[in-house]
């Protein structure tokens, strides 16, 4: 049965939009609700229902934007279950945040154990992140990994243990392309390895 959107959609829409008005996504000058609206999209593709939609629009408000404060603006607007699973998707509220191992290693600790809306807002999310990781890297080869503050090792493991857990607890929809979007990245970047190494040099 396919989910019904009514005007709080619309209006997680437009609060979105206007929350991340300044943002663009990382390496280019796209406008970052182009991720938000792909990670809504991808949770109703997994079968979510409206407030799970509306989580995937708002899952980096707080993080990126205001951190209890904006998650209390959106408990307010949008209600208790929303500002759930935003929280569950969420791994830092502060300002400045911690360091990126340990708040990953959190992360993936949270997810083993969270409930099944947070799983499916967090793997769509992942997923998208992976998949323009992926593309990007097919396109501008290892200069893609000075964008983020982590290592390309450390953005692999990241993901590697995203995809392990997320592979293991679902959603069911979405995990295995999670899955598969991980592994095509590795052997992506251990086909440029061997190519370098063949080649003596760095590959572009």
């Amino acid at each position: 049965m396919s989910t019904r959107l009514t005007r709080r959609y619309e209006s997680a829409l437009v609060y979105a939009a206007q929350l991340h008005a300044t943002q663009k996504r990382k390496g280019g000058d796209i406008p970052y609700i182009t991720h938000l609206m792909s990670v809504s999209s991808l949770v109703l593709e997994g079968g979510g229902d409206e407030d799970e939609a509306i989580a995937g629009l708002l899952h980096d408000g707080p993080e990126d934007q205001g951190g209890h404060e904006t998650l209390n603006e959106i408990k307010q607007l949008f209600g208790d279950r929303v500002a759930h699973i935003v929280a569950g998707c969420t791994d830092s509220f502060a300002a400045e945040k911690p360091e990126w191992r340990g708040r990953k290693e959190a992360y993936l600790a949270h997810l083993e154990e969270a409930e099944p809306s947070i799983m499916l807002v967090s793997c769509a999310d992942k997923l998208h992140n992976a998949r323009t990781i992926l593309e990007d890297y097919y396109h501008v080869g290892e200069s893609l990994w000075d964008r983020f503050n982590a290592s390309r090792d450390g953005t692999l493991w990241y993901y590697a243990e995203l995809a392990r857990i997320f592979g293991t607890k679902g959603p069911t929809i979405l995990a295995p392309r999670l899955v598969r979007t991980v592994s095509e990245l590795h052997a992506a970047c251990r086909s440029s390895d061997k190519e370098s190494q063949e080649t003596g040099g760095q590959s572009s």
